[in-house]
């Protein structure tokens, strides 16, 4: 499936493939590129390379790498350390600004990655290949780049849409559970954004093959149930492209949306220590709370929020508040209050309503109505 969205001034062509094997011809031949990946993606990396090979023939129908950037895995690795390694890759292998830099891995390598082409040289060429379920369904489309700093999550960061992302099903064989658990909340997420909640029914759908001891073998063999999860992924892309359509950079009301559950979910990630929880499990646990303010304010109808939270709990997301992982409560407070898209002291938080969702502003003195949600009472978790 291939899909284009235009996020600003950029045209942003998107591709869903079957196949790693595919990735080089959509690709195609460029002047130079510098190819960064994880240590979980190096083999995937190499693959594109041209099995490990540096090319530098000069042959047209060649991708010509002229330097491989290689960094940890995970979360911890998302700090500027790591952005001024991917840009030194870059320089010492001589990448012009009509070179490319090609990010190939979850949404931790494709937001720095993305980051480093923006301000190199005042921006070069890009190219995403999303190797994750989250980075598919959430991460690498819409054009948000950055890295954590000062301890807290995606605060420096710049909007630089990519004009190819390229999204193969076949790396997602080597997902652990976690990354699998991870990308399904992000998923979640989405769909509980769209009109109605027939997304969010068809995701249930998947609910059992996820929960069996033969995921996820299960789904990726069975040509129905493989079908469906594309089809999920391809959903979830084409609501999120509208979305960024709409507001490329969030100034309006629309974009906005798509942080459900991400301010409780990014306060949990600094609280309790970056990389401790995946992205997703926190932002699940975001989305729990988010539930509930909205319940508290009559926002969120109740039986539309025992409808998420059951599919929440049943593809084995902690909802409870508090989360196990939170011990000092004002790390959380403290996190929750620093968070990037605070706005003249209010924080803006998205919560369900009748068919989607809304966003609603929040007042540094209204924060005992936030710890109530999240059963903090006078410093103390109760």
């Amino acid at each position: 499936m291939n899909v284009t969205f235009t996020f600003g001034t950029v045209v942003s062509e998107i591709h869903i493939e079957e196949s790693i094997h595919s990735i080089r011809s959509i690709i195609g031949s460029v002047s130079s590129c510098v190819l960064v990946c994880d240590e979980n993606t190096t083999g995937i990396a190499a693959s594109i390379a041209g099995k490990g090979q540096i090319q530098n023939s000069g042959d047209q129908n060649t991708l010509q790498v002229c330097g491989i950037c290689v960094l940890p895995a995970g979360e911890t690795a998302k700090n500027w350390a790591h952005v001024e390694k991917i840009l030194k890759a870059a320089k010492d292998a001589g990448l012009g600004r009509d070179g490319v830099f090609i990010g190939v891995g979850g949404g931790v390598i494709t937001d720095m990655t993305a980051f480093a082409a923006s301000v190199y040289m005042r921006g070069a060429k890009l190219a995403l290949v999303s190797t994750t379920l989250l980075g598919m369904v959430d991460a690498a489309a819409g054009g948000k780049t950055g890295f954590n700093l000062f301890n807290i999550k995606n605060f420096a960061g710049t909007f630089y849409p990519s004009p190819l992302i390229i999204m193969p099903l076949e790396t997602l064989s080597t997902l652990p559970m976690r990354e699998w658990k991870s990308g399904f909340a992000e998923l979640i997420k989405t769909a509980i954004l769209d009109s109605n909640d027939d997304f969010l029914d068809r995701i249930g759908g998947l609910k059992d093959a996820f929960v069996s001891p033969n995921f996820p073998t299960s789904v990726l063999r069975d040509i129905v149930l493989r079908s469906e999860l594309l089809a999920c992924i391809a959903k979830a892309v084409e609501i999120k492209g509208r979305i960024v359509e709409a507001d490329p950079k969030e100034t309006g009301t629309r974009r906005v949306l798509l942080n459900l559950g991400h301010t409780f979910g990014h306060a949990l990630e600094v609280s309790v220590g970056l990389g401790s929880l995946t992205h997703g499990e926190a932002v699940a646990w975001g989305i729990a709370r988010a539930c509930d303010l909205g319940r508290s304010l009559g926002i969120t109808e109740p039986e539309r929020a025992e409808k998420i939270m059951r599919l929440l709990v049943s593809f084995g997301y902690e909802t409870r508040a508090p989360h196990s992982c939170m011990e000092e409560t004002g790390r959380f407070m403290a996190a929750l209050f620093n968070d990037k898209k605070k706005k003249a002291d209010k924080l803006t938080f998205i919560v369900p309503d009748r068919n989607s969702c809304i966003a609603i502003a929040i007042e540094k003195e209204e924060k005992m109505e936030i710890e109530r949600i999240v059963r903090i009472i006078g410093g103390e978790v109760i």
